[in-house]
């Protein structure tokens, strides 16, 4: 008997429940976030279509919206079985740093545009304070989280060794 045949199905199935909810509470639209915590509760991170709907007792519809929208947010990848006209569905390697990095670039976009509204309501008014106010805390988060991506890329190499050894 694997690993994987020893999972308790019903531990798993509230699990996704339990995490896509949560994920959807972050802003994550539910069915999209439903189908990430089953994808993340795969040995492979791969999943059909057929098999997404089965697990999660959808239709197929909902599951080709929720996939279009993780695909273009590039969370998941779709890819074909080799030899097969199906598709496969996997979570992106390192997707948290690389939506977190992105978030980063967006960060700097927020502030040039925040910039102008400072100058188009002027830094004096109180608006234009609110504004800067703003912008400033925007700069810091976007400081921050520039530091915060190199540790993790640190901690995770250590974590990785340790769990190789």
């Amino acid at each position: 008997m694997t690993r994987a045949t020893q999972r308790d199905h019903q531990a798993v199935s509230q699990f996704v429940e339990r995490f896509g909810g949560i994920l959807a509470d972050t802003g994550v639209p539910r069915m999209p976030a439903r189908i990430l915590a089953a994808l993340l509760t795969t040995d492979s991170g791969r999943l059909t279509a057929a098999e997404i709907a089965d697990l999660l007792q959808i239709s197929p519809a909902a599951v080709s919206g929720a996939v279009r929208y993780l695909t273009t947010v590039q969370i998941v990848s779709r890819e074909r079985e080799p030899g097969s006209r199906r598709d496969v569905y996997r979570m992106r390697d390192n997707v948290w740093y690389e939506a977190t990095f992105r978030k980063d670039q967006m960060l700097a976009m927020v502030d040039e545009v925040l910039g102008e509204g400072v100058d188009a309501l002027g830094a004096a008014t109180e608006a234009g304070t609110r504004l800067d106010e703003t912008r400033e805390f925007f700069r810091f988060c976007h400081s921050e989280l520039g530091s915060m991506l190199d540790r993790w890329r640190t901690h995770r190499e250590k974590w990785l060794e340790q769990r190789e050894a």
